[in-house]
């Protein structure tokens, strides 16, 4: 269970492979399991392990605003967790704009991930901030300053005809309307 920095806010993340570190997740940070968590991935060649099918709409913003603060829901593949997903038919991707959660991605495959912050409580945008919330329950927090964005990746659901609007976040609606038609 690591705690690390993104160009967003800091992340608390495990290896999304490994059903045991996914559900510490939840358990520290006391988040519902029926809300799934998205996969921080290290560059586009690792969207199809999570995502075999990817609409054009989804290549349009991907090449516009990946790496970046855009988290986008398509059809997951079979062998994502489901308690990644909470046992749902999509998954939640983003390429962070930051060298920590690349680099893990890189190393050890898709990163389930988080907001490091509890349930309810605000997002942290520095390492102090992480330890004030979770103290000595998390196994490392990696200190790399004061996040950048300092707000929440943008969510857009990719999954049907036209992409809709879940999250707005560091990337604005008119950002995206630049690109895509959005609900």
């Amino acid at each position: 269970m690591v705690a690390f920095p993104t160009d967003t806010v800091y992340g608390l993340g495990a290896c999304a492979d490994n059903e045991t570190a996914v559900a510490k997740i939840f358990e520290l940070k006391q988040r519902p399991q029926n809300i799934a968590l998205p996969l921080l991935l290290a560059d586009k060649s690792q969207i199809s392990r999570a995502a075999p099918s990817v609409p054009p709409i989804a290549w349009l913003l991907i090449n516009k605003f990946l790496p970046g603060a855009l988290t986008l829901v398509l059809p997951k593949a079979d062998a994502v967790l489901d308690i990644v997903t909470a046992s749902g038919s999509t998954v939640a991707i983003r390429i962070p704009n930051h060298p920590v959660p690349v680099a893990f991605a890189r190393e050890l495959g898709p990163i389930a991930a988080t907001s490091a912050n509890l349930s309810g409580q605000p997002s942290a945008l520095t390492a102090a901030e992480v330890y004030n919330q979770f103290g000595d329950k998390i196994d490392l927090v990696i200190d790399g300053g004061k996040c950048p964005k300092g707000e929440e990746s943008t969510i857009v659901d990719v999954t049907g005809p036209t992409p809709v609007l879940l999250r707005e976040g560091a990337i604005s609606r008119q950002e995206l309307e630049q690109v895509c038609e959005i609900k």
